[in-house]
């Protein structure tokens, strides 16, 4: 797929090559906390079936009471978004600032770690369905260019496009995946009441394939619902094993932390205009 870039700030055409839109900045003294290795230190909760389609269906419930609860009482929220992907064979991590408006959907990224103060905004309808981005050092020679969310450039190093960011998108992606795999009569689920991500109290699913299949994506999900909010706060995917008894790795990790909700954002937020960016 080829890229049209069309710089706001200059007549040139550039190789620009904005890395992430996928998510990320924040505050570095919650970062060290986070991302120790985070044990999910539940009672874990017995099932009231054997069966494992039983089991799953309870478990897409739980996730589907949360998904109606965020699209009736969520209308914006900014967090600290933390992002890690397996892109190749390089666990890749970003953190930003995120900004989320439900409708018209729209999201603000700033970057912090790494490409400090890189920002990005994308806005349902306006600027063409393009992301405006722009670089930091040498890359703000090029000014604020406008890409497309699944073009080339926009999707080099990232497994997803800015149009599918978000904690309601996260819980909207692993909902589909569980309702793909409800027939599976040997998926393994568990739950974990008492788990914790960092400081912040979750309910933890955690859904296994005990063997691989051409069409399942991953070995392992485990989905993070904050305990007093049911807010769907982190999504971890993993891989299946290269060899038996191997650890799975993991692939996909999105993480939201410091979470605001329905702090009243305004289309000045996503604006390239606002003062306070640095486009």
């Amino acid at each position: 797929m080829h890229d049209t870039i069309k710089p706001r700030k200059t007549i040139r055409h550039m190789a620009f090559s904005l890395a992430s839109i996928g998510m990320a900045v924040a505050i570095a003294n919650c970062l060290a906390a986070d991302f120790k290795p985070i044990a999910i230190v539940a009672k874990r909760v017995p099932a009231h079936s054997n069966d494992a389609s039983t089991k799953l269906v309870s478990a897409l419930k739980h996730a589907e009471s949360a998904q109606a609860a965020f699209a009736n009482s969520i209308n914006d929220y900014q967090a600290t978004f933390v992002k890690r992907e397996l892109i190749g064979r390089t666990l890749s991590k970003h953190t930003m600032r995120i900004k989320v408006r439900e409708k018209p959907f729209s999201v603000y990224l700033r970057y912090d770690d790494p490409h400090e103060g890189r920002e990005a905004i994308y806005v349902h309808g306006k600027n063409g369905e393009n992301m405006l981005a722009h670089g930091t050092g040498i890359e703000t020679l090029f000014g604020t260019v406008e890409l497309s969310p699944t073009g080339t450039l926009a999707m080099r190093g990232n497994r997803y496009p800015v149009t599918l960011i978000g904690m309601s998108n996260m819980l909207e992606k692993v909902i589909e995946q569980w309702q793909s795999e409800a027939k599976l009569q040997d998926i393994e689920v568990k739950h974990y009441k008492q788990a914790k991500l960092g400081e912040v109290a979750c309910t933890v699913i955690q859904t296994s394939h005990p063997q691989k299949r051409p069409h399942l994506k991953f070995f392992r999900t485990r989905l993070y619902l904050e305990k007093t909010t049911n807010l769907p706060v982190r999504v971890e995917q993993y891989g299946f094993p290269a060899e038996k008894g191997e650890k799975p790795p993991l692939v996909e990790q999105y993480t939201y932390l410091n979470i605001t909700t329905n702090i009243g954002l305004k289309d000045q937020d996503f604006d390239p205009h606002n003062p306070e960016y640095e486009y």
